[in-house]
């Protein structure tokens, strides 16, 4: 047996944590419900920040970190700016 080094450990999580996303992806576009597919887009987001992580720590890209934080912060935005439009427009039970 050969030893996995720990950036294999943590592009393998990527991998999974991408397999997760396209799950979350069927929800997304599924729904049934408004807030169903809100909370799936908001999945994502966070999938996609951590994914961004974990490749930043495996490729050792430094950058990849930048780009984690920026998409976070705007998908915080995003949720923010949907669930008011979503409530404002009265799709909220």
């Amino acid at each position: 047996m050969t030893p996995t080094s720990l950036e294999d450990i943590f592009l393998t999580a990527a991998a999974l944590f991408v397999v997760l996303a396209i799950a979350m992806f069927y929800r997304a576009i599924v729904g049934p419900t408004t807030q169903d597919r809100l909370l799936a887009v908001n999945v994502l987001g966070t999938n996609t920040v951590v994914i961004l992580a974990l490749l930043a720590a495996g490729l050792d890209q430094a950058w990849f970190l930048d780009v984690a934080l920026i998409y976070a912060l705007l998908n915080f935005l995003m949720s923010i700016a949907i669930s008011k439009f979503t409530v404002e427009r009265g799709g909220v039970l």
